[in-house]
């Protein structure tokens, strides 16, 4: 069996991107402590905690995948978008879903390409048997999914690798997963084992619709991505929404954490407000009829008097 690693780049150290200034590259490394990578989060637009700032920079120096676990809407496919932006690498992004196979997420054979060689040999009278057969079999025919295309060289440096959604997949995939992820190498029975020379940046999700097996999560650096506190998320409502009014923020961010506290089927994510306001806008912060017909009316009213209460007595956020 052969094992083929991708080409290393000559001269590009690994975390290293060329953004080009006024003509001259420009060479970044990845950050060297956790109040870099703090940074590197803040700079696209991502309010992380300290501890969530640990996890990324551990992982990025161990060169572990990152496994990101949480209810959904917390942030945790975002991480790897600011990743790829602020490390000015490529996003290769695999969303997972039920009965998710290799030929969807790893490689499959261009079956049209390879009959067409078969015809053209047989009419030009090359139709050897073995050297067809070992043409055919060629990367030209080879059509690279998302974990293929990971393994690949960059000159940027390699990709993110955001596995999203993993607890959607069969545990059969799931298994699959745990040679790609121990070695970051794939193999096809006709090719053999292609490495990657440069491992990727990997981000694991998942909204714990089911656990994950231990032996993948071994292979990751763990963390679970909680629901903002209220400065937190008022600053993201700042960071998103700078026009909005601070009086307004603060009393959104105010209704969301009191409606964290109830028990609904699924807990949101994260004018001057009043009851006909909130009515109105009840579907964008809950997804089933059933809790938005319980916190219509005279709830969203008794939140919304808590809320203002709360803000009256206590210093500004």
């Amino acid at each position: 069996m052969r094992v083929r690693a991708a080409t290393r780049l000559h001269g590009r150290a690994r975390g290293l991107r060329d953004v080009h200034c006024d003509g001259k590259p420009v060479f970044m490394t990845l950050p060297t402590s956790v109040d870099d990578t703090a940074a590197l989060l803040a700079r696209g637009d991502y309010v992380a905690d300290r501890s969530l700032a640990t996890a990324v920079y551990l992982s990025l120096k161990l060169g572990r995948p990152l496994f990101l676990e949480g209810e959904a809407g917390v942030g945790k496919t975002e991480i790897a978008k600011v990743l790829a932006q602020t490390l000015g690498r490529r996003l290769v992004r695999l969303q997972c879903y039920e009965g998710l196979d290799v030929a969807s997420a790893v490689y499959e054979w261009n079956y049209a390409r390879q009959m067409i060689e078969i015809r053209l040999a047989e009419a030009t009278g090359e139709a050897n048997r073995e050297a067809l057969g070992s043409d055919i079999f060629d990367e030209r025919f080879l059509i690279k999914r998302p974990l293929l295309q990971a393994l690949e060289p960059a000159l940027e440096g390699p990709p993110v690798l955001l596995i999203d959604e993993l607890d959607r997949t069969d545990e059969p995939f799931e298994a699959y997963l745990l040679e790609a992820l121990s070695d970051f190498q794939v193999t096809i029975p006709e090719i053999g084992t292609i490495k990657a020379a440069q491992p990727p940046i990997v981000i694991i999700t998942s909204n714990r619709t089911r656990e994950i097996h231990d032996a993948l999560k071994r292979r990751c650096f763990y963390y679970w991505v909680d629901y903002p506190k209220a400065e937190r998320e008022l600053e993201i409502l700042r960071l998103k929404a700078p026009e909005a009014d601070k009086r307004l923020s603060r009393q959104v961010v105010m209704f969301v954490q009191q409606v964290r506290g109830m028990d609904l089927f699924k807990l949101p994510g994260i004018a001057e407000l009043d009851p006909d306001t909130i009515n109105d806008t009840l579907g964008a912060l809950l997804k089933y009829q059933d809790d938005i017909a319980r916190l219509q009316g005279s709830e969203a009213q008794r939140i919304l008097n808590t809320v203002k209460a709360e803000l009256a007595v206590m210093p500004a956020l």
